[in-house]
């Protein structure tokens, strides 16, 4: 079923960084949106990492401080950019925002009581756990297998 999604004239993902397209731009655009950013999150946060690193071990007056960590966010954004774009990923993309949409969300008192029947829940547990340690370490100390 997944082949039949992406298709088989899907070419490889090496050969659609080169392209400036977008694919299928009406279909999938916020779960493709929303991933891109992510991505694009992800690769600041790293050049940001490396930008911190190369500023504590080169020399602070040379261009290479700012220069590769820049180049860097300018290449991890295009590829941000085109790997949403690729087809087999876009394809997969646009079919989970349309499965998203068909799901049905619980209402504002739905939640609320959900909400309020798991904390008590973890509480519960909680508390269960901590006095089954109690005994369990009672036992233990008075038969004298911990001191």
């Amino acid at each position: 079923m997944s082949r039949d999604i992406a298709g088989t004239n899907s070419a490889p993902l090496t050969s659609e960084l080169f392209h400036a397209a977008v694919y299928k731009p009406n279909q999938g655009r916020i779960v493709r949106q929303l991933t891109c950013l992510a991505i694009w999150v992800v690769i600041g946060l790293g050049c940001w990492a490396l930008y911190s690193t190369l500023r504590g071990s080169l020399d602070s007056g040379s261009y290479l401080v700012p220069g590769i960590p820049a180049l860097a966010l300018v290449a991890g954004a295009w590829f941000g950019f085109r790997v949403v774009n690729w087809p087999r990923f876009a394809d997969f993309l646009i079919a989970v925002e349309a499965e998203m949409n068909k799901v049905t969300w619980p209402s504002k008192d739905e939640l609320i009581r959900a909400a309020i029947v798991v904390i008590f829940t973890i509480f519960f547990l909680a508390i269960a756990l901590f006095l089954f340690d109690i005994v369990w370490q009672q036992l233990f100390s008075f038969l004298g297998v911990t001191a």
